[in-house]
């Protein structure tokens, strides 16, 4: 095919393969130097350009084999024995040596060095660079996650000599050392009701503690470690269950007594394994207090949420980009897409839930950061702003990444293309780590129990006092939306199986969102912009509004695809 058929191919059916992701993204290196100090930011930013140049071409085509050619289980040797061994294709071995080393995603959080930092990063360093990777692979940035989250809820329940022992092989940047990690929670009869665990540990006369059961659905199950439930004590419900670390090889170098017993077909994240787990009296070390396993794990699981909101905002970004670049540069009826009203419309509609989900996600960083710090007002945000993003931007990505599939056509439903995958991806983010409806109710447990209304709704005031100002004729609108928003989620919270409970959880992250573009908005110039998301989610997503109405709001949001 010489150029001018080339030319014409790409007039007829827009490739964007080989875009810089991080680049192509108007909002993405102002947001970094929004939410980091300066001198990590100048470090960071030729890294986070670097890893757009690779997301959106070598990354991408590594993440699309992996995606065709799915992880394969091995149940014996070839000599009879029992292996339980997992043959992952190479796409996804070099996207884990890139995820886990080059970048050093898992472990930035935890220890120096990474990426030639002097110290471990905040976790808006973390955030940000792993939303551009996310953009490529999705299924990977789950083990990444669980790497990261096993770290940080070993440094802060485990016994000291364990936690020296182990954290350095799960932060390792060497491939050859590192050990991955994992979570295993779900049982047949205990999904998201953890109290129903069936899984035994048993105390043995040395000391030494011993598991016996199934897990049901275990990703990455084949990692180096994974924090486990497992009913240690007589008593009933969660009351008995303890957390426990679970090696995958024993000091030995025997495998420790667990199978893989088979691996999911799943519809999306098909590049990285899922399993069946089966453990015949496996060794492991108890983590923390007896009889405080689910309190302890929560703190893995919280900040796995965070992370699963993290990817969807990740996966909303990718398919808005795609969307621009379909829109900008196919023609049809003689105009290029994005000059049409309608399209312009669309793009916006996915434009808005896609910037909501990244600013949460960063503000939601920012407060994990201070939380860490010793700030119990930080802490008492982090513990309902997680479910909160969990919740609401993993559903929202449901529905942008299928605009996104419409804007691109017909080839948007073929696998050639990358929308399928986005799509398939999305889906997952509103069942792991809890479906739509178990998040939504621990946002209302996390008012009820923990009294965490108090100190978001003085975030949310103190955010929007620090942001660019509320255009004068929207003021009261948004006193009022922001007041109901409050008083609508105090009221759901006094039943703590409320039907409200979704609903009073979109209104909170919108809340959240507003003032978070705003104060974005405040920062430098470049996010100016921000201001004008945060008066289309004032209208938009807070205000009441009559669906049948002849005449909207003036708000003008034609500018807004010319920055995305």
């Amino acid at each position: 095919m010489n150029a001018a058929d080339l030319s014409q191919a790409e007039a007829n059916i827009p490739d964007a393969r080989g875009l810089n992701l991080f680049n192509a993204d108007g909002y993405a290196a102002a947001l970094l130097r929004a939410y980091l100090p300066g001198p990590l930011a100048d470090h960071l930013l030729p890294h986070a350009e670097e890893l757009g140049r690779l997301a959106g071409g070598e990354f991408d085509a590594l993440a699309f084999t992996a995606d065709q050619n799915p992880p394969a289980l091995s149940v014996r040797h070839r000599t009879g024995q029992d292996e339980s061994t997992i043959h992952k294709h190479p796409a996804y071995v070099a996207l884990e040596r890139a995820a886990y080393c080059r970048f050093g995603l898992a472990a930035m959080s935890h220890r120096a060095g990474v990426l030639g930092w002097p110290q471990p990063m905040p976790p808006a360093a973390k955030y940000g660079l792993s939303h551009v990777f996310v953009q490529a692979e999705f299924g990977l940035c789950c083990p990444v996650s669980m790497t990261d989250s096993l770290a940080r809820t070993l440094r802060r329940y485990g016994d000291p000599a364990l936690v020296d022992e182990i954290l350095p092989q799960v932060t390792s940047l060497d491939f050859d050392e590192l050990r991955q990690s994992a979570m295993f929670m779900t049982e047949q009869a205990a999904g998201s009701d953890v109290s129903a665990t069936q899984t035994i540990a048993r105390r043995e006369a040395d000391g030494r503690w011993r598991l016996y059961g199934d897990k049901w659905f275990c990703s990455n199950p084949d990692a180096g470690f994974a924090m486990v439930l497992a009913r240690s004590e007589e008593t009933p419900g969660l009351a008995g269950v303890s957390l426990f670390l679970l090696p995958r090889t024993l000091p030995d170098g025997r495998q420790n007594p667990y199978r893989i017993l088979r691996l999911k077909d799943k519809l999306g994240t098909r590049s990285m394994a899922s399993g069946e787990i089966r453990l015949e009296g496996a060794y492991a070390w108890l983590v923390g207090e007896r009889g405080r396993g689910f309190q302890q794990m929560a703190d893995m699981v919280n900040n796995s949420r965070l992370s699963n909101g993290m990817r969807a905002a990740g996966l909303m970004r990718r398919a808005l980009t795609e969307a621009l670049y379909v829109a900008r540069n196919r023609r049809a009826f003689g105009k290029r897409l994005i000059d049409m009203p309608l399209m312009q419309r669309q793009l916006l509609k996915m434009l808005l839930p896609t910037e909501q989900a990244r600013s949460v996600m960063f503000q939601t960083a920012q407060a994990l950061e201070r939380a860490d710090a010793g700030d119990a007002e930080a802490r008492s945000c982090v513990r309902i702003l997680t479910p909160l993003i969990k919740f609401r931007a993993c559903r929202d990505a449901r529905q942008v990444t299928g605009d996104a599939m419409e804007v691109r056509g017909g080839c948007g439903y073929i696998e050639e293309w990358v929308e399928p995958r986005l799509m398939r991806d999305a889906h997952l983010g509103s069942i792991w780590e809890g479906t739509s409806n178990i998040v939504a109710l621990d946002v209302l447990r996390a008012i009820a129990r923990n009294d965490c209304l108090p100190p978001l709704r003085r975030h949310v005031a103190q955010r929007l006092a620090d942001g660019a100002p509320c255009p004068v004729e929207l003021q009261a609108l948004q006193t009022r939306c922001v007041e109901q928003a409050f008083a609508f989620a105090e009221s759901a919270a006094r039943d703590s199986q409320s039907p409200m409970a979704r609903q009073a959880a979109s209104a909170l992250y919108h809340v959240v969102a507003l003032a978070g573009l705003r104060w974005e908005a405040g920062r430098n110039s470049a996010l100016q912009t921000r201001n004008t998301l945060a008066d289309l989610v004032l209208v938009h997503r807070l205000a009441p509004r009559d669906p049948c109405a002849p005449h909207e709001p003036a708000i003008d949001g034609s500018g807004l695809l010319d920055i995305a």
